[in-house]
Order: structure tokens, then C-alpha cells, then sequence
């Protein structure tokens, strides 16, 4: 009878123990709901369904159940399960790259910003290229480097029929046009035609615009600031334009131009008719009027008449008695 009560109340502790431990089906299932309750913000504590009820008797009976046949791998698979509902649910909150790819896009993304900064100052004009000698600015650098040589004095273009050489391509293809006669440019008023288009621009103002330019001495009026500037040369003396050969100086850039073809020997303009060669235009124009006869000056007073306006102004000292010219031995005067 004792051997009974003692190991009826064996059995009871041995019962008891049982039922004050957590069933094992229990752990796994309130660590699959913490796994699948995590966020962004991380593990949520598990909550208990029911917290007043009690255990069930037969608990203790299926967790003896589970400890025979619950294994390694059937816990641990809810864990990767959630790690990966972990996973996509941070990648919701926060985007994260490999750092090959986050340089590939940055320099990507740079090099577009680069281009696009590029084009749009060449757009809007920007001046971003300046000269170091006179500060003059440019929006390419090859506008800058062909401005150099204004400075430098590099003339790499020749002319294959003067030798005259220039620093710009596009002037040695203009100065070609003196050789050839071209004259591709216009006036659409009185038809005169011109080398460049800047000379027919400077044009085009004496049909269009009042001469808004008066020189204080005589009065003369001219369509632009820059031909007053000029003709205030013949007043003030100046001659800014000199000839390194000989020294003689000019009050037109042309002019000296015109000069150095003497020194040079250049004749540019041949006659059609006669293949006679002159080295102005105007000298050619004068002598096609022996070819056509024409005498486009006149005198008012006989009504004879010249084809250069110089022989007119000899001629009319014949009715004025004006005799500039002496002779430095006998005194004779002549007209």
C-alpha cells in the first residue's frame, strides 16, 4: 500500500512538471508568428490568442508527440521563410545598390548633366573661353585658338597667286575673289556688287537709312558712326596706316593695301578686250572707257568731255586762266 502512494505521487509530480512546461508545438508556432509579424520597424513580441485559458490536458500528450517527431528542419524552415518576407519588406523601405552600380549610374548621370550643361551655355551665348592678351572672349575654344594668331601673328593660309598670306581661311578664300573679279554679293536697290557680305551690309544703308552722321567741319553726312570716323582723317591729318617698305602713310587701311601693290607688283585686274592688267579697279574701269567710247564727264562751259574726271578739272583751267605749274629756270607758267 505504501509502494503504491509513493508511486502514485511520483506520477502526479512527473505530470505536473509536464504540464508547467511549454509544449513545443506552442514554441514553434508563436516563433513562426513573431517571424511573420516582423516589419521594417523589426520583431513585434508574439501575443498569446487566449492568455486565461488554460492548457489542455491532452498538451501534454501531443507535445510528447512533437519532441518524437518534430526535427531540426521543421523549425527552421519558417525562420527562412520569414528572413525572406524580411528581406522584400526592407527592400520596400530602403533601395540598396551595389557599389558598382551606384558609381556606373552616378558617372552616368554625370557625364548627361556634363553634356547637357555644355549645350545649353553654347545655346544662351555663354563666353566661357577668354583671351589672355586683350580679354576678348569666345564660346568655343577653336574660336579662341583662331583669335590667337591675331597676337601670335601666325598666317599658316597663302594666296597661290600674290603669295599674300592671312591667319583665317576664310579671309584667304575672300582675297581670292580680288584675283577673280567673283563678286557674289548684290544690292537688290541699285544693283551693285560686292566681294563680301559685310561690304554690301555697310551698303545697303544708303537706300534704306538717313545719313544720321554729320562731320562738325564740312557737313558731310554718312550713314555709320565708323565712315564719319574716317572722313574726319582728311581734316585732322591723321594717317594711322603706313607702308614698311617705302614709309608712306594712309588715312585708309585700303588705301595702304591698294599702296602695297606697287612695291609688289601685283596687278589683280586685266582687261577683257586688250588683256592690259591694273592694279585697282577703279584704274580698269577707267580704261574699259576707251573700249566703249564712253565720257561720262562733261564741261559747262564748251560742253567737251572726258573720260576721266582728272582731264576735266586739267581742262577747266583753260576757262578759268589758272596756271599752278612754273618752270624752276626760265619762271613760265603752264595750266
Amino acid at each position: 500500500m505504501e509502494k503504491n502512494l509513493i508511486l502514485h505521487n511520483f506520477i502526479k509530480a512527473e505530470l505536473d512538471n509536464r504540464e508547467a512546461e511549454p509544449p513545443v508545438s506552442s514554441y514553434v508556432t508563436e516563433m513562426k508568428a513573431e517571424t511573420d509579424g516582423e516589419d521594417c520597424r523589426g520583431p513585434q513580441p508574439a501575443r498569446n490568442q487566449d492568455p486565461g485559458r488554460p492548457p489542455q490536458a491532452n498538451t501534454v500528450e501531443k507535445a510528447s508527440d512533437s519532441e518524437t517527431e518534430f526535427s531540426y528542419e521543421d523549425w527552421q524552415k519558417p525562420l527562412s521563410d520569414s528572413g525572406t518576407e524580411a528581406e522584400d519588406e526592407d527592400s520596400d523601405c530602403e533601395e540598396t545598390r551595389t557599389p558598382e552600380s551606384g558609381v556606373s549610374d552616378l558617372r552616368q548621370r554625370q557625364n548627361q548633366k556634363t553634356s547637357l550643361m555644355t549645350e545649353e551655355q553654347v545655346q544662351k551665348g555663354r563666353k566661357l573661353f577668354g583671351c589672355d592678351v586683350c580679354g576678348k572672349r569666345f564660346t568655343r575654344q577653336e574660336y579662341l585658338k583662331r583669335h590667337l594668331r591675331v597676337h601670335t601673328g601666325e598666317k599658316p593660309f597663302g594666296c597661290d597667286v600674290c603669295g599674300r598670306r592671312f591667319n583665317h581661311r576664310q579671309s584667304l578664300e575672300t582675297h581670292k575673289r580680288v584675283h577673280t573679279g567673283e563678286k557674289p554679293f548684290g544690292c537688290d536697290v541699285c544693283g551693285k556688287r560686292f566681294r563680301t557680305q559685310g561690304n554690301l551690309k555697310e551698303h545697303i544703308p544708303v537706300h534704306t537709312e538717313e545719313k544720321q552722321f554729320g562731320c562738325d567741319v564740312c557737313g558731310k553726312r554718312f550713314t555709320t558712326q565708323r565712315f564719319l570716323q574716317t572722313h574726319k582723317r582728311v581734316h585732322t591729318g591723321e594717317k594711322p596706316f603706313g607702308c614698311d617698305v617705302c614709309g608712306k602713310r594712309f588715312n585708309r587701311k585700303p588705301n595702304l593695301k591698294t599702296h602695297m601693290r606697287v612695291h609688289t607688283g601685283e596687278k589683280p585686274f586685266g582687261c577683257d578686250v586688250c588683256g592690259k592688267r591694273f592694279r585697282t579697279q577703279g584704274n580698269l574701269k577707267t580704261h574699259m572707257r576707251v573700249h566703249t567710247g564712253e565720257k561720262p564727264f562733261g564741261c559747262d562751259v564748251c560742253g567737251k568731255r572726258f573720260r576721266k574726271q582728272g582731264n576735266l578739272k586739267t581742262h577747266m583751267r583753260v576757262h578759268t586762266g589758272e596756271k599752278p605749274f612754273d618752270c624752276g629756270f626760265c619762271g613760265k607758267i603752264f595750266i
